[in-house]
């Protein structure tokens, strides 16, 4: 009974003064929603020519390698057009070319959300792997490999990512696909042989270091290497005699 009464109490006092502002020529004013202004066409179109020319000038200061005027040119066309993503692309592709990878990082994984796109996937595992993040190197080519899978760059790009990670099998497996498209490419066969050598599969490293012989003939490393394999066999094979 006393809360109800001290409700009632309360209600009254509001309703008194209400009363008495209205008394006094107080006027209720109704909530309006604000409406955000629509731009002008115009004024749009006027934008996009000026953020063309931004990035038309970019490019020019790009092939003259002027970056840090690049940087500035494409952060006043972000200015204009904040969520324009070739834009965007563009001052994260700067910051790999100029070894900022911790700012391209952030510049891609926020690219990411908003729009899926294969080489934002591929240019991440790329910021991660120089900075030495070799599991995350390996999500990001992982996942640009899904979206690419016949692609054997990026086969080989993984596979690079996963023999930092010391995950030699799996590596393995992507050079070895790789090198089917990329025959002639010897840096990947030194790296797959690398890789077998590691998983102490000694057979098929030296295949690899002859598949490299054969396009480089007169590589004495090579040479020297199959020759040791060679050696190590023999010893094998006579204690085992």
């Amino acid at each position: 009974m006393l809360r109800q009464r001290t409700i009632r109490r309360f209600v009254r006092s509001v309703r008194q003064r209400f009363d008495s502002a209205e008394a006094r020529g107080a006027v209720l004013v109704d909530e309006v929603p604000i409406e955000k202004p629509h731009k002008n066409p115009r004024t749009s179109a006027i934008e996009m020519q000026q953020v063309r020319t931004l990035v038309s000038s970019a490019d020019k200061a790009w092939k003259q390698q002027k970056y840090e005027e690049v940087e500035r040119l494409l952060i006043q066309a972000l200015t204009i057009h904040p969520n324009d993503i070739d834009v965007r692309a563009q001052l994260g592709k700067l910051y790999l070319t100029t070894d900022r990878e911790n700012k391209a990082e952030a510049m891609y994984r926020e690219l990411l959300q908003l729009r899926d796109d294969v080489t934002f996937h591929a240019n991440l595992g790329l910021a991660y792997y120089r900075q030495g993040k070799f599991l995350e190197a390996c999500q990001a080519y992982q996942e640009a490999l899904n979206r690419d899978p016949k692609s054997p760059e990026r086969c080989s790009a993984l596979g690079r990512a996963c023999i930092a990670a010391r995950r030699f099998e799996e590596a393995a497996s992507l050079l070895e696909k790789a090198c089917q498209f990329l025959s002639r490419d010897t840096e990947l066969l030194h790296l797959l042989a690398e890789c077998y050598l590691q998983l102490g599969d000694r057979e098929k490293a030296e295949d690899a270091y002859r598949r490299i012989h054969k396009l480089e003939p007169y590589n004495e490393d090579v040479k020297a290497k199959i020759a040791a394999m060679k050696e190590v066999v023999a010893v094998n094979g006579g204690q085992a005699a």
